[in-house]
């Protein structure tokens, strides 16, 4: 059985511009959004949460 990994962005990155989609899961994966078939980043869901927390106190 596969899941299907559920890609999003930031509300805040309009179209076209230089950004980055995250799918969260076990694991967090980050890609370039225009590059997507470029290899992904690949997360602990830990340290994601820890930079969020950062930059939102920021």
């Amino acid at each position: 059985m596969t899941s299907e990994i559920t890609w999003h962005k930031s509300s805040y990155s309009p179209n076209g511009s230089n950004c980055v989609e995250v799918a969260e899961g076990p694991t967090t994966r980050i890609r370039d959004t225009q590059n997507r078939a470029q290899a992904q980043l690949n997360v602990p869901v830990s340290e994601w949460n820890a930079l969020l927390s950062t930059l939102r106190t920021n």
